[in-house]
């Protein structure tokens, strides 16, 4: 083929994307059914003008069209590993994780249903073999969400929705391709009956296998990234090798799921990648990717879209009957999950829920494309499969991706307008107006100081000031004659704004270097949460993710167990450090909102919600001290390192920013600001690094604070410092129940606790201790315990706390002090010592 042509071919795909997505949006049709009509039409053209004897001038394009070394390998180990690479770098993880069972149970599930329904439908209808059938069952379980995800986007559907059919799509792909490799494998060797047994048997070992491929091709890549710090070009080169090696890596060495091993790879460096990478790095390097994707989906779909007139040559009118049944079956296992499965996890609150309404659209919104096609090219170009079935699999799968594109796709937006999910709320809406009159007014108001500014003609400046005016009226007029929000709804929407602004200033934090990229990240998703939490719940929803954002968490809490049983300090240390950060960022943020509650939700909605949300982000910055001052308790002295690690990198910041300043105005040359900034680029490396947090050492310093110990030798200090166990509580945990058994005493590092008994409560916090009275009365627990606040509790034993009491005379006189302020007799509990 002639280099000059074939390049004139491909550079033609590129304008033929470009020009794809502007028609899409002018016809309001998804962008996926437009490439895949380009990629017919040019499909058809090409063969039209190869086999017309109206001219031969254009059989060189056509043939190098036709001509094109389309195979299927070509996608798979080429452009499937690009989007699925993208896919999960450009995801949210944090948030993914906290629904990662829809996510999982839906994919997973998902193409079980899909692969068993289709292929005992068509089996029953067709006679074909069950492994045939199998087969083609997986190869239209794969769906592209891009669709109906963009617009719910458009319409501002709940963004926990959108990331639930991301997160499905991109492990459905996965999954499915996994179960095609199965099944083709039976067909090859001639099974007609698989023993299903065996295939789900051999599934886990696709599945584990690729996993930990991927993990540890991404663990070697970020580690060659961390060795090329100061090169961004060399890393952004090492993340454009990981999916490719890691998918042939899978494939080709392992025996397990390449597709797998993409996913896992990207995963892991969406995790740890941000911590290791500059800020800038790490986003310069996921737009790459974004650009990557989108020629990789572009092209595929042209491509794919050229080869369904190849695949449909040998169509037969019965064949037209089994794209029905395909159809069918396939719409029934998806209504199987959506109405069925996944109503049920929401009644377990495994899963949000989703309207019905919704559901719909997701249901019709389930296109398939690309990977369908270039499944079913694997199949028509195997010499292994017979003729037959090769044409009955292009024929069926192309058939059904055709259906969906065309039928399904092109309908979708009038689906979603009868729905009525294009369309405002009635609160929206009637806020809306109020938005707009209060901008007006701001727009008014500046645009008057401008025009003094530029000294402009008074008839000018009059005309367009009433011309303005009367547009202010109008929107005033139409903002009163909506102003029935009710109060509830006014805060719940007040809130959603202020979670966004939030968010808004973690990004602008994180351009400025004031937050690391990895904290940003966590950050992020707390601001998520909020967000979501206030749509879904309102002012509780905003409140229940405000005290999650400080809670201890079970991955936090396993870590504290690893190292009390285990003597694994490693998970522990590298939590408390990441909490220490997270917090004194979110302290960060905090302190600014009240500027914006002042500036603008006042001017929409008014003094009363204000105040109530003040009242709200008051009780937010409290939560953050308190749990910030219980870290600083427990940890002496790391905090202070964090601060002054904050307040060099701010340094570092401004000192960029005058450099930037002079080298524009002209001050300084170009050599001289790129030497400035190679020696500011360095002293920034040594500031991002974290200081390292010794939980051991931390430990006996904190031992040491404790009064009850103050008069404790050293020996004596270290080894109680081993013999404490560290338990993290959060607020509303019961800590001691009455009338259970006395194995341990508790020691308040930070935090408080409510103690009650006999109708008396106290209230106890750091450097006190309780549990001791049952021990030392040998009755069961009077008292009951619970944490007000997240709490780190020392637990000590019983014989432990025995030796401790008869060597340590400030701790008699504590127990003493507790027995009589609860009417015990100090001889009762103080007489066996």
């Amino acid at each position: 083929m002639d280099i000059i042509i074939l390049t004139t071919v491909i550079a033609s795909f590129f304008v033929v994307i470009g020009a794809a997505e502007p028609l899409a949006a002018r016809l309001r049709l998804p962008y996926s059914v437009i490439l895949a009509v380009l990629g017919i039409l040019i499909g058809v053209g090409a063969t039209f003008f190869l086999r017309t004897t109206l001219t031969d001038a254009l059989n060189p394009v056509a043939e190098a069209i036709l001509g094109l070394p389309i195979r299927s390998n070509v996608f798979l180990y080429v452009f499937l590993p690009t989007l699925l690479f993208q896919a999960t770098l450009g995801m949210n993880l944090r948030r993914m994780l906290d629904d990662w069972v829809p996510i999982l149970v839906l994919a997973v599930v998902a193409v079980v249903v899909a692969t068993l329904g289709v292929g005992y439908a068509l089996s029953w209808v067709s006679g074909l073999p069950l492994a045939v059938c199998l087969l083609v069952g997986a190869i239209v379980s794969t769906t592209d969400p891009s669709a109906v995800v963009s617009i719910f986007r458009s319409m501002s559907a709940p963004r926990r929705l959108a990331r639930i059919i991301e997160g499905e799509s991109l492990l459905n792909d996965a999954a499915a391709i996994a179960l095609f490799g199965l099944f083709m494998g039976f067909v090859m060797l001639g099974l007609p009956d698989p023993d299903l047994g065996e295939a789900v048997a051999r599934f886990p070992v696709l599945i584990l296998g690729g996993a930990l491929s991927g993990w540890m091709a991404a663990r070697v890549a970020v580690w060659i990234m961390g060795l090329f710090g100061r090169h961004e070009l060399a890393q952004l080169s090492v993340s454009v090798a990981l999916p490719y090696l890691a998918y042939i890596g899978a494939e080709q060495i392992v025996g397990a799921s390449g597709v797998i091993a993409v996913v896992a790879a990207g995963l892991t460096l969406n995790l740890t990648a941000p911590g290791r990478l500059s800020p800038q790095a790490w986003l310069n390097m996921r737009e790459l990717w974004d650009v990557l994707a989108h020629w990789a989906g572009a092209l595929i779909f042209i491509l794919a879209a050229l080869l369904i007139p190849r695949l449909l040559e040998e169509v037969r009118l019965e064949d037209f009957g089994l794209i029905v049944v395909v159809v069918v079956a396939a719409i029934a296992a998806r209504s199987v999950i959506l109405f069925g499965l996944l109503p049920l996890l929401t009644a377990l609150r495994l899963s949000p829920p989703v309207d019905r309404p919704y559901r719909i659209a997701i249901l019709w919104g389930g296109l398939r494309g690309a990977v369908t096609l270039a499944l079913a090219l694997a199949v028509t170009e195997s010499l292994r499969v017979p003729g037959d079935v090769q044409r009955l699999v292009g024929i069926l799968a192309t058939g059904f991706t055709l259906f969906t594109l065309i039928v399904q796709g092109t309908t979708l937006r009038p689906v979603i307008h009868r729905l009525g999910l294009d369309r405002l709320s009635a609160m929206d809406e009637a806020l809306s107006r109020q938005v707009v009159a209060v901008a007006l007014q701001t727009v008014r108001e500046d645009v008057a100081r401008s025009t003094e500014d530029y000294d402009l003609s008074r008839e000018i400046v009059r005309s367009e000031a009433k011309r303005f005016g009367d547009r202010l009226q109008e929107a005033v007029r139409a903002a009163e004659a909506s102003a029935d929000i009710l109060d509830r709804d006014r805060i719940t929407l007040g809130l959603i704004a202020l979670a966004g602004h939030e968010r808004d200033a973690i990004l602008q934090k994180m351009r400025e270097r004031t937050i690391s990229a990895r904290m940003a990240d966590q950050v992020l998703s707390e601001a998520d949460r909020l967000i979501e939490g206030t749509r879904t719940a309102g002012r509780n929803g905003y409140q229940r993710a405000a005290r999650r954002s400080v809670a201890y968490g079970r991955t936090f809490r396993a870590a504290g167990l690893l190292h009390g049983r285990l003597g694994l300090p490693g998970p522990l240390a590298r939590m408390t450090a990441d909490r220490f950060e997270l917090l004194l960022s979110q302290h960060l943020i905090l302190r600014d909102l009240g500027v914006f509650i002042e500036g603008r939700i006042r001017r929409i909605h008014g003094r009363r919600v204000a105040d109530l949300l003040h009242e709200l982000l008051t009780r937010r910055i409290e939560m953050v001290e308190t749990a910030l001052e219980g870290l600083r308790l427990q940890y002496p002295g790391y905090a202070e390192e964090l601060e002054r690690r904050f307040i060099r990198r701010t340094a570092l910041r401004l000192e960029e920013r005058e450099y930037t300043v002079m080298r524009e105005d002209g001050l300084i040359g170009a050599e001289v600001y790129t030497a400035l900034m190679q020696d500011l680029n360095l002293r920034r490396a040594k500031a991002e690094a974290r200081p390292p947090l010794d939980i051991a050492v931390q430990r006996t310093a904190l031992v040491r604070q404790f009064p009850l110990f103050s008069d404790l030798d050293e020996a004596t200090l270290k080894r109680l410092a081993g013999a404490l166990k560290t338990r993290y509580v959060d607020a509303g945990e019961v800590l001691m129940r009455r009338d259970t058994a006395a194995p341990s005493v508790f020691f308040i590092a930070s935090g408080a606790v409510k103690l009650e008994t006999a109708g008396q409560s106290w209230r106890l916090g750091p450097g006190e201790m309780f549990g001791q009275m049952a021990i030392l009365t040998r009755r069961p627990r009077r008292a009951e315990a619970h944490a007000i606040a997240p709490t780190t509790l020392m637990v000590l034993d019983e014989d432990r706390f025995r030796r401790l009491l008869a060597r340590s005379d400030l701790l008699r006189s504590a127990v003493k002090a507790s027995a009589e302020k609860r009417g015990i007799e100090p001889s009762e509990v103080l007489g066996g010592v």
